[in-house]
């Protein structure tokens, strides 16, 4: 059971057990009931005058907020799509250095690199390794090079060339 089917199943919990109350159960076979301790349940039964069974739904997320709201990051995701060197940058990589620049320019809002990171990941973006050879590398003519010419430079064990 993941995160969210346990969330959803805590949310039922709390709703069967109002549902209980309702009927006159005590507070504590209601906990027997559903599961929960007698103090869950009472904690319940004071939420649910001021919210009602919305009062008792789960929150739709924990933590802080995120800087970025969603058309921020939609704007992003275009930028970094883009590429760096349309952002103004000297070549096409993009460091999360630069990614947390980007995102100070564009929306004031100073992030840190591990921040970026972390709301790269969420966003689906994983670490991508230049492979270090040139885009216009010609493999026919390196292959020729290596056939023809390489031997003649190559020195062999004794010093000279075979």
């Amino acid at each position: 059971m993941d995160i969210e089917d346990h969330l959803v199943e805590l949310e039922r919990r709390r709703k069967q057990g109002m549902r209980l109350l309702a009927s006159g159960v005590w507070p504590a076979e209601v906990a027997r009931r559903v599961g929960v301790s007698r103090q869950s349940v009472l904690r319940w039964s004071k939420r649910h005058p001021q919210g009602g069974m919305r009062g008792l739904e789960r929150p739709k997320r924990f933590g802080r907020p995120p800087k970025l709201d969603e058309a921020q990051r939609t704007e992003l995701l275009k930028a970094l799509k883009t590429g760096a060197l349309a952002a103004g940058f000297a070549s096409e990589l993009w460091t999360l250095r630069r990614i947390a620049r980007l995102i100070k320019e564009r929306f004031q809002i100073e992030l840190s690199q591990p921040s970026v990171w972390r709301m790269l990941q969420q966003l689906g973006w994983s670490v991508q390794r230049p492979t270090g050879r040139a885009r216009q590398r010609d493999e026919a003519a390196i292959a020729e090079w290596k056939k023809k010419r390489w031997p003649a430079v190559k020195k062999s064990p004794h010093g000279r060339a075979e």
